[in-house]
């Protein structure tokens, strides 16, 4: 439980790292700033590695949180890197992380 609880943190990190990356950008910025959308699909992949990584066990308590899908989501970014769709992953930042960070940090010890 406790490498579970690092691997969450690591998620977090990232979540935050992407929150700096887009904030006070629109769709239409961030699809033209090379380094912003490298840098953001580079964190996608770190929290679905670290989502990949947690126990079954822990993945099994918390059926809320779409584990699947954000592993998927990872996967997607390594083997397609070239075809990454910029809107999916614009959706995915402004939808999906807030409500991944929200969960997430119900999970987490606060110290």
């Amino acid at each position: 439980m406790k490498d579970d609880f690092v691997y969450l943190k690591h998620i977090l990190e990232s979540i935050e790292k992407i929150g700096r990356f887009v904030e006070g950008l629109d769709f239409e910025e961030f699809g033209d700033d090379d380094l912003v959308l490298s840098a953001t699909v580079r964190e996608l992949e770190v929290i679905g590695e670290a989502s990949n990584k947690l126990s079954a066990d822990f993945r099994e308590q918390h059926k809320e949180i779409p584990w699947d899908k954000i592993i998927n989501m990872r996967n997607r970014l390594i083997h397609e890197y070239f075809g990454v769709d910029e809107k999916i992953v614009w959706d995915t930042c402004k939808e999906d992380i807030p409500d991944l960070k929200r969960a997430l940090e119900e999970l987490v010890p606060k110290n």
